[in-house]
């Protein structure tokens, strides 16, 4: 995904009103959140569509018929699930629900639960495209790791949800399918790359998604979606597999050393149900090796040493979302937390630069090879004050050079364990606006977005997610408020290194504050 070195700006954004203080004044009622509406079932929680299958009171052809109608009203207008496959998964929940009856056990943690894929993780007899004309008639003969995990808790999969050709913008629109839309907004983006499973989770036509998160793919459609996102911690490895994810091509066994696979869900605790089953070494290490996280350090905010970056000189952010923290900032001291919103883990800029060093390096992996030699030949020939020069040289760099920004990387990630050792997690901004206008139509140099009336690069919509990228932390994205036009704002909260639970249980205690996010109308259709 090509960023600043290689674009400049031009199209135009809607700008986000004030956030009205009322917004803040109630906090969310929670009273039936494991209870599920017996009339539009795929409006509950996954929790309590589960607790209902496991006791009976629906089956899972019944939960299953349910959502699918529920497509059929709603998806025509939202484009978020390209490929259905609604016999296998009718074949799948007869299965689920006679061995329940036959055993009176449920098949797994997500027994019976109708849910949508991302069309980036390849699925074992569903077509699986990446949004490639390329890959247009793909199926693959294997399960992703991730998600031969899912099928082992019993997940039903129903069908696949749209991306960016081959995962490569900030917004969701490919040849094969075409555009996804944002579900409180047909004008404005869903983000990308996770944008139809964002849309799909956040209008009920899927309970729970996994995304991806390389530069923000998982978290930028999250925050403009309106729903929760957990992108999972990263070291040497993923804690979650993330084999059989395109891009690296089909078949191939390796991944982005800054890939990780990740939950989305409509609130905190299925973000920490999902991540139960996705948490998990790859197949060829679990004769050894185990994923166990530790616990959340607090279920409440009271005594937690929490940072707040509200805004940076290096990506600023509008109104909206400053009086947004500000508010958020406001309610969490209430609640007795320690606020620091002096301290800065790292420098903005050198994280963002070395960032965007390893992703251009990372991206060439899977080049072909007349591509990259040509590339080779530009890198060698082009000055290095030039706009393209940090790119070409980048991807193109030495294996020597990689493992001095490796170590750099390592070096970064010391600064942030020591941040982390005098704070518990840290807050910023999502995204330096809501979503902006969805500009498919405009060519990729001329797209530029809008903060506060000035022009910005496209890519400014992912620097805030990309501090916890290189380094592999956790971090939850999470709806915090709206604009007057009723689109969502979101906060992030990164954590420190294997304390995913951690970031989850600040987003519950968080979201108890602030009043219950409104649905798109597509949820409620």
């Amino acid at each position: 995904m090509n960023r600043r070195a290689l674009l400049t700006a031009a199209a135009t954004t809607v700008a986000a009103a004030s956030l009205p203080e009322a917004a803040f004044a109630a906090p969310a009622a929670a009273a039936t959140k494991d209870t599920m509406n017996s009339t539009a079932p795929y409006r509950s929680t996954a929790r309590a569509q589960l607790d209902a299958l496991r006791r009976g009171s629906i089956s899972a052809r019944n939960l299953l018929e349910r959502v699918l109608d529920h497509h059929a009203k709603v998806n025509p207008g939202l484009n978020a699930v390209v490929t259905l496959d609604a016999a296998a998964a009718r074949a799948a929940a007869d299965k689920a629900d006679a061995y329940l009856a036959r055993t009176g056990r449920p098949l797994g943690p997500l027994h019976g639960l109708p849910i949508t894929l991302k069309d980036a993780l390849e699925t074992k007899g569903l077509r699986t495209t990446c949004g490639s004309t390329d890959l247009s008639n793909h199926v693959p003969s294997t399960d992703a790791d991730a998600v031969a995990l899912l099928r082992k808790a019993g997940a039903i999969i129903i069908g696949k949800t749209n991306v960016p050709t081959m995962c490569q913008d900030l917004q969701t629109s490919n040849p094969l399918f075409g555009k996804t839309n944002n579900p409180y907004s047909p004008n404005h983006t869903a983000g990308g790359s996770s944008g139809g499973p964002s849309v799909a989770v956040a209008t009920g036509l899927s309970a729970l998604e996994v995304g991806s998160d390389l530069a923000g793919s998982l978290r930028l459609p999250a925050a403009y979606c309106g729903v929760y996102a957990l992108r999972t911690s990263r070291g040497t490895a993923p804690i979650v597999p993330t084999r059989g994810h395109i891009p690296r091509p089909p078949g191939w066994l390796t991944s982005s050393d800054m890939l990780t696979l990740g939950p989305i869900a409509r609130d905190a605790e299925d973000l920490d149900l999902l991540l139960d089953v996705l948490a998990a070494p790859a197949p060829a290490d679990r004769d050894a090796w185990r994923v166990d996280l530790p616990a959340a350090k607090s279920t409440t905010l009271r005594g937690q040493r929490i940072g707040v970056w509200a805004d940076d000189e290096f990506c600023r952010v509008d109104a909206d979302t400053r009086n947004l923290l500000d508010q958020v900032t406001r309610h969490i001291r209430g609640a007795g937390a320690s606020i620091d919103d002096r301290s800065r883990p790292v420098d903005f800029a050198e994280s963002n630069r070395l960032f965007e060093r390893l992703m251009y390096a990372t991206s060439a992996a899977s080049a072909p090879d007349g591509v990259f030699a040509d590339e080779v030949k530009a890198a060698d020939a082009v000055d290095g004050d030039a706009p393209s020069a940090h790119y070409l040289k980048s991807r193109t760099m030495r294996h020597r050079d990689w493992m001095r920004t490796d170590e750099d990387r390592q070096k970064l990630r010391m600064k942030w364990d020591a941040y982390f050792a005098t704070h518990d997690v840290l807050i910023t901004p999502a995204v330096p606006t809501a979503a902006v206008l969805d500009q498919t139509s405009v060519a990729s140099q001329d797209r530029y977005i809008t903060v506060d009336g000035k022009k910005r690069s496209f890519y400014d919509q992912t620097s805030w997610v990309n501090l916890a990228s290189p380094v592999g932390l956790p971090a939850v994205v999470m709806p915090a408020g709206r604009t007057k036009e009723g689109l969502p704002l979101s906060i992030q909260i990164v954590g420190p290194y294997l304390a995913d639970r951690s970031v989850i249980a600040v987003a519950k205690a968080v979201a108890s504050l602030l009043p219950t996010p409104v649905p798109p109308p597509a949820f409620t259709a």
